[in-house]
């Protein structure tokens, strides 16, 4: 098993459990598996009153989660062509019910969001409750370039942010840094990759039967202060006014067009995030656009639902195998689009992506 789970002693009988994915050799990557033990064990800490806090981390130096395991779904998608492979139905399923449950979590569930966090390392970061980010830390969705969308959340955390932040960092997988993500409410607080262990002997010294909200935050507030001048320097907010005057566009299109038109641009920030979108998934591009707009007022378990619908049916389409094959598999860098050309694809290809894919009831609808 590619998690594990302990327990430390505090104060007056508490006990702080620690949830650590443990397969650093794919940066954490998310196995069916991993997710459903995190989901019995995190059900199981929240029903158990001695537990008080959790702690969720990655082991290894380079990320807390670089995403879900999709070698493994395109594999199964490769054997059920044009239909939705029953391990797609399962893990997806798994995967949101987790991020839902920690997005709702009942007791203080902070996640230790070092190094790398991508795509499902995004959706298991954004629900706790405190999130914690280092002078190591890239943030970012990175689905333009296999073919699928942000989801795990994508479609409730990205509408969240200023301006057209949301819509940029989904079309072009820019990486968000600690002091990003502070600015653009995607992290709680700033800690230096080494202050882990003292964050958790204070976990075990607070009493945590008065006022516990007050000296976990008076915790957090001495380390981060601690920690303040190592924070990076911002990248995105500064440029907010730009971006959100060239993004000010009324179709996916046009934001296509503006952004790959960046790729000589002086900024490296810019010409990178042209390039990004140039070499990514025309399909994926308009999931974005339309993703962000269905999502707008939707509840979190709506979103949730949402997702799952697009996520089965990105199983059934090409791009999502060919993006992961090209990346991934045979690392190639070359995929081979089936719908090369923004201004080209069907609008009912794209509807299509938001229609069940089930029969009967939403697998989802007791979220």
């Amino acid at each position: 098993m590619n998690v594990h789970f302990q327990e430390l002693p505090g104060q007056h009988g508490a006990r702080i459990g620690i949830a650590s994915l443990d397969a650093e050799r794919s940066l954490n990557a998310l196995s069916l598996p991993m997710i459903e033990a995190l989901n019995r064990q995190l059900r199981a800490w929240a029903d158990d009153p001695a537990i008080v806090c959790v702690l969720l981390r990655g082991n290894g130096p380079k990320a807390f989660c670089a995403g879900g395991d999709v070698v493994q779904l395109v594999e199964a998608c490769r054997a059920h062509p044009g239909e939705v492979p029953p391990l797609a139905a399962r893990f997806f399923a798994d995967e949101y019910r987790l991020d839902h449950l920690i997005h709702t979590y009942p007791k203080p569930l902070i996640c230790w969001a070092h190094g790398y966090v991508m795509g499902g390392g995004m959706g298991l970061m954004q629900g706790a409750g405190v999130r914690i980010v280092t002078p190591s830390s890239r943030l970012a969705m990175p689905e333009i370039g296999i073919g699928l969308y942000p989801d795990v959340g994508g479609s409730w955390f990205l509408n969240r942010l200023p301006g057209k932040f949301g819509l940029f960092l989904g079309l072009t997988a820019t990486q968000v840094n600690a002091r990003d993500a502070l600015d653009l409410g995607l992290a709680d607080r700033f800690l230096l990759d080494e202050q882990q262990d003292d964050l958790l002997k204070g976990l075990q010294q607070l009493n945590w039967q008065e006022q516990s909200a007050l000296q976990l935050n008076s915790l957090l507030q001495a380390l981060a202060h601690q920690a303040e001048a190592d924070r990076p320097e911002a990248q995105l907010l500064p440029r907010r006014d730009y971006l959100d005057h060239l993004l000010d566009v009324a179709d996916l299109p046009s934001a296509w067009r503006l952004l790959t038109a960046l790729q000589d641009d002086p900024d490296p920030l810019l010409a990178r995030a042209g390039k990004t979108l140039a070499n990514g998934c025309p399909l994926t591009a308009h999931l974005v656009w339309e993703q962000l707009q269905r999502a707008l007022h939707l509840s979190l378990a709506e979103v949730f639902r949402l997702e799952y619908a697009m996520s089965l049916n990105c199983c059934r389409h090409p791009e999502f195998p060919e993006g992961v094959r090209a990346r991934l598999i045979d690392k190639d860098n070359a995929p081979r689009w089936h719908w090369p050309e923004v201004e080209n694809i069907p609008g009912a290809v794209i509807e299509a992506h938001f229609q069940p894919a089930w029969n009967g009831a939403h697998p989802l609808e007791d979220l």
